[in-house]
């Protein structure tokens, strides 16, 4: 099983390192098309999936969590064409709930962090969750002056002349108001006028849009007014940023002053005292969904008195008062016409779902998941029946289904529809790429045979080498500017660069050949001369980086972090290795001893230096790079050996500050509370992990205590 459909409770810690990065850098690119270039390619309900699945992992896994997380990022960037605008305070997401129980459990949550019991009165607007385009729209003495993006939530774009043909958004405000209030609200476009809009395109032979939100955006966003005013667009005014006052003391009070000053806000915001009363209202707002004139993807729940929302404030990028109640994707049939089967960097051979194109909650989709050979057969991973054993089928007609998934999945199949002359699906033996034998090993825990069969090519397989340069260059690893996941597939494709260590040596080789760099297509002199000095400022690099930069099987970031504070030295770390070929040896014993290590990882370690090719390739590549000797760890202090939980929002270090911290101290940092943990340092704003502490009897300090107890 691959590692982006792998269940995140099951991931191993190089997995989930590995998931972060490729979440990180899926998202951002999904940031970019929906919020900069208006042109998403998945829906709403796939990207929240894949935020989902992100912060999910690393709530199992604090210590991996990225410095460019996309948990703590909002919106997208800034169109250059446009004037940047500054909010001066910023625009913000908001977080998600998927179920009633989510809806319920953030409810519980702002009682607990307000100390209010089950009997305070507590009461919280809802109201749809329109699918537009965010707009701040600052108003001093009555008059329209600005309206800016969201863009990344700090800065936006002046979009003010564009703002000013939009008929729902007044020049003037009516009546008493104060002498600035910025009103924000979504720019979006009906159902109908969209449909006609598409109709005028169609039959002018021009190209038609895809949906009412992203044509919204776009026809927003352009630099000729007129067109701009051409277009249908409308403004539902919601809530508000800078202000020289409010003319209300509660959420509903402020918007509907907001439509006796002119704006239009929507008739379905409703005030409620109940959890049963806001979901009751959710679920009546969903089966007017279609009915209604705009899309919508939810319902958002405020906390009605403004007094309590300042109390509650802000954590990371969205704020504690509110929550966005989404509706559950949605399911649609199609035609599986083919399996493909794509080799990955540890030689994993995953299935994927070729498709008769479909679209599945506003997106065309035309491939899914299909896990793994036991997964087609009707299998599933405790070897019981899934989907009461049916198979799948090349020519079947199937069910796809879009939610909590990072890409859609084949859910089931309708036998009724099956073609007469269909065959089981016979799962390759050898690998598609290099022909070597794929086999599948046998769980020395369970007895089972691993779901995934593994291609054992290695060295030979071009698919494996290509996907390990990649790993080599990845964020975590050697991180070369210029040099990604792209470049890696095109040089080793050119025979310019084999293996990590021909990274090295590329300019030396360049320099010596008639074919050069900066000749190739996409290449010129500067930014040849620019991937040559990225190279070699990366000739020095941390330790643990090196490690994790080899890709070998089960060492993740993690795992590389140990192994470089345990050998101090990349020469001390390779002869240990080699040294541990030999299971009587020594440095065996001192492998499989380690803390967080464990026979598997030490196991996958040995395999890979007693490959010579692997051993050669790594000695080539000290030959060529200088990892930095790790810091020692302290081993008598008082927190050496002891296990430390962070929890919270710190304010005086970042969480990986923290760790590094009490790691240098000789302790050892985890991400949940167990009976194993020997301290928590909890922050504002730690819920589950401070409860279970406390029902466990561990100690509980604050951050200050921490830095008094470390001297600091």
């Amino acid at each position: 099983m691959s590692d982006e459909t792998t269940a995140v409770e099951e991931l191993s810690s190089a997995q989930a390192e590995r998931e972060l990065a490729r979440l990180a850098m899926e998202i951002s690119g999904h940031d970019q098309r929906y919020h900069t270039e208006d042109a998403p390619v998945i829906s709403d309900a796939e990207y929240d999936a894949l935020k989902r699945r992100n912060l999910a992992i690393e709530a199992r896994f604090p210590d991996l969590k990225r410095a460019d997380s996309p948990s703590d990022r909002v919106g997208g960037g800034v169109l250059e064409k446009f004037e940047k605008v500054t909010h001066k305070v910023a625009m913000l997401s908001l977080d998600n709930a998927f179920s009633e129980e989510d809806v319920r459990d953030f409810v519980e949550r702002v009682r607990r962090f307000l100390k209010l019991d089950t009997k305070a009165p507590l009461a919280f607007t809802a109201e749809p969750k329109i699918d537009g385009l965010s707009l701040a729209l600052r108003y001093e003495e009555g008059r329209l002056v600005t309206a800016a993006t969201r863009g990344d939530g700090t800065v936006g774009e002046n979009v003010t002349a564009n703002a000013r043909t939009i008929g729902d958004i007044p020049h003037t405000l009516k009546g008493s108001v104060p002498d600035v209030i910025e009103v924000r609200g979504e720019v979006y476009m009906t159902k109908s006028d969209f449909a006609e809009l598409n109709r005028r395109q169609e039959a002018e032979g021009k190209q038609t849009y895809v949906n009412p939100r992203n044509t919204a955006a776009g026809s927003l966003r352009q630099l000729d007014t007129a067109i701009t005013a051409s277009r249908p667009l409308k403004f539902f005014a919601y809530a508000w940023g800078d202000t020289s006052g409010l003319p209300a003391d509660t959420q509903l009070g402020v918007v509907e002053c907001f439509a006796e000053w002119g704006l239009v806000v929507n008739p379905l915001m409703k005030r409620f005292d109940t959890v049963e009363g806001l979901i009751e209202h959710y679920r009546l707002i969903e089966s007017e969904r279609a009915e209604l004139a705009y899309d919508i993807d939810g319902v958002v729940y405020k906390v009605d008195d403004l007094s309590l929302q300042q109390r509650l404030g802000f954590v990371s990028r969205s704020p504690r008062w509110a929550i966005a109640h989404k509706f559950p994707a949605e399911k649609a049939t199609t035609v599986l016409k083919d399996i493909e089967i794509q080799v990955g960097r540890t030689g994993a051979l995953s299935p994927v779902a070729r498709l008769e194109p479909v679209t599945v909650g506003g997106v065309v989709v035309s491939n899914a998941t299909l896990h793994n050979e036991d997964y087609i057969a009707g299998i599933g991973s405790d070897g019981q029946p899934i989907r009461e054993g049916r198979d799948l089928r090349i020519g079947d007609t199937v069910t796809i289904y879009r939610a909590g998934d990072v890409i859609p999945k084949v859910m089931d199949v309708d036998l009724s529809r099956r073609p007469k002359d269909s065959m089981p699906y016979v799962f390759p033996e050898t690998c598609p790429v290099c022909g070597s034998p794929a086999t599948r090993e046998v769980n020395e825990k369970t007895g089972r045979m691993d779901s995934v069969r593994r291609c054992t090519g290695s060295l030979i397989c071009p698919a494996q080498a290509v996907e390990k340069l990649k790993h080599f260059v990845s964020r975590n690893a050697f991180d070369i500017d210029g040099f990604g996941a792209k470049q890696a597939e095109a040089f080793y494709l050119a025979d310019l660069v084999k293996n990590p260590a021909e990274i090295f040596t590329l300019e030396a080789r360049d320099a010596a050949s008639m074919t050069k760099l900066k000749n190739r297509d996409g290449w010129g002199e500067q930014s040849a001369a620019n991937l040559f000095a990225a190279i070699e400022a990366r000739r020095e690099i941390d330790l643990h980086r090196f490690i994790y930069a080899l890709g070998i099987r089960h060492v993740g970031e993690g795992n590389a972090k140990i192994l470089a504070r345990v050998y101090h030295s990349a020469r001390g770390f390779v002869d240990a290795m080699e040294a541990a070929v030999d299971h009587d040896s020594e440095a065996w014993n001192d492998l499989v001893n380690i803390d967080g290590i464990g026979p598997i990882v030490a196991q996958a370690l040995v395999e890979f230096f007693a490959e010579q090719h692997n051993a050669a390739i790594v000695e080539r590549l000290l030959g060529e790079v200088r990892p930095r000797d790790a810091e020692q760890v302290a081993t008598d202090t008082a927190f050496s050996g002891k296990t430390i939980v962070f929890t919270g929002s710190l304010e005086r270090m970042s969480r990986d500050e923290a760790k590094a911290m009490a790691e240098r101290l000789g302790a050892k940092t985890a991400g949940s509370v167990s009976k194993k943990t020997d301290l928590v340092v909890a922050g504002p704003g730690a819920g589950s992990k401070l409860k279970k502490a406390s029902e466990l009897g561990i100690e509980v300090i604050d951050e200050d205590e921490w830095f008094t107890r470390i001297g600091e």
